[in-house]
């Protein structure tokens, strides 16, 4: 089986588009301001970020008002969960093929 570095979902392997769904696939749902006080981003890089990943069916936003104030909460969906961990059985198999 052929797995090099290139067949690693594109989506998912930009470091902070990683570190969104590594945060997001340990929880059910995180606010937006956590995520981006985590991996220490800008509010619009996380949006847009975070657009990628809503498009391609990644993470699921919920927009709440709570006292008047807009909130945001993300969470993987299903495809969310298995690409990602597609993504880390990859990322496995090519670590373990390297040290062999």
């Amino acid at each position: 089986m052929d797995l090099s570095y290139h067949k690693l979902d594109p989506i998912i392997h930009q470091p902070a588009r990683l570190s969104i769904m590594a945060a997001l696939a340990v929880t059910l749902e995180v606010e937006f301001i956590v995520i981006r006080d985590t991996i220490k981003i800008s509010d619009s890089l996380l949006s847009r970020y975070i657009s990628v990943l809503e498009k391609a069916g990644y993470i699921y936003v919920r927009k709440v008002f709570v006292n008047k104030r807009p909130k945001t909460w993300l969470s993987l969906t299903k495809k969310g969960h298995i690409a990602f961990n597609k993504y880390i059985q990859d990322l496995e198999s090519i670590v373990s093929r390297k040290s062999q």
